[in-house]
């Protein structure tokens, strides 16, 4: 990298840090102007037996999608309006208990305007978010929050950056503070998130990931040669050791292999397995959320619990199939 690449690189981490500054700056501010507006509007929410309504348009509209998005996964059924759709068939949509959360910076976006009596008449209220108290879309609404910032990331003082950020963290903090209203737990969260790592593992069983096919199991007596040969067969990384019956008596890792061989080289191919497995092998229930699954490996150090039910091995459940 030359002189000049280095120096433009310097000047662009100046830029990032402005548009970075002025951003951070900008939410804030926030904080000393929430009032009684902002508790308001979260009763309002909060207390609404229909859906919450999130219209806008342009950059704010964008805002508007993705905060939908946040109070759907937070308990709030919502949804985003878009205003010209509304006006050619979508305000079909809004039924009346609808709370209608209405985003625009200037308050005089005129596709929104357009909307305004008819949000008023179809659903309960409307709440403006805008950076101008005295805008018309404000004064129309029966609660208002501000947002207005001190100037945009944009060297031109134009695009929406900083008022669009403004909007966003206006919003989260609105859909956060329903949610804790709602004392929404994890479990909830897991519901509207399946296909999600916390929904995974909240609400799929052991018994739904567990290996139950081939599990490698020796008894106690068996020589170290054949644990060998049964673990690599398994390819887990791990033997189970049964001694009567069904129940497991004890498991041996890779680990144990590796630490007999050190401690016990000059006897190890005469050690049986009963010589270096760990006794009362861990087991859970296939019933059992893979969230409590991973709890238990983590509490007790271990990364592999037996699957068993009353006396019958199921399965083998280790912690990087949850994970």
């Amino acid at each position: 990298m030359n002189n000049s690449q280095m120096l433009e690189t310097q000047d662009m981490i100046q830029s990032a840090t402005n548009t970075l500054t002025i951003e951070a700056d900008a939410i804030s501010s926030l904080i000393d102007r929430l009032d009684q507006s902002f508790n308001d509007s979260v009763s309002f929410i909060y207390q609404s037996k229909g859906r919450l309504i999130i219209t806008g348009m342009g950059k704010s509209g964008v805002i508007g999608m993705k905060l939908a998005a946040t109070f759907s996964s937070t308990g709030t059924p919502s949804f985003f309006l878009h205003p010209a759709e509304a006006l050619h068939g979508d305000l079909g949509m809004l039924q009346p208990d609808d709370v209608v959360l209405a985003l625009s910076y200037s308050g005089e976006t005129d596709e929104l305007l357009r909307i305004v009596p008819y949000l008023q008449d179809y659903s309960s209220g409307l709440v403006a978010v805008t950076g101008n108290s005295e805008s018309t879309l404000a004064r129309a609404a029966k609660l208002h929050l501000d947002v207005k910032v001190e100037k945009e990331a944009c060297p031109n003082n134009l695009a929406p950056t900083a008022s669009t950020t403004a909007t966003l963290a206006m919003g989260d903090a609105l859909a956060i503070a329903v949610m804790e209203l709602r004392n929404f737990k994890p479990e909830q969260f897991a519901k509207y998130h399946p296909g999600g790592s916390l929904g995974r593992k909240l609400l799929t069983k052991v018994a739904d990931i567990m290996h139950s096919k081939n599990l490698p199991i020796v008894s106690a007596e068996t020589p170290i040669k054949e644990v060998v040969q049964a673990m690599s067969n398994g390819r887990m990384g791990l033997v189970i050791v049964r001694q009567n019956g069904t129940s497991p008596t004890g498991i041996i890792t890779d680990g144990d292999l590796r630490r007999a061989m050190e401690n016990k080289e000059d006897m190890f191919f005469s050690l049986n397995a009963a010589d270096i497995m760990t006794s009362n092998a861990k087991t859970i229930k296939p019933e059992v959320k893979l969230s409590e699954a991973e709890q238990m490996m983590n509490e007790l150090k271990i990364s592999a619990l037996i699957v068993q039910k009353q006396d019958d091995i199921l399965g083998i459940v280790q912690i990087f199939d949850i994970q």
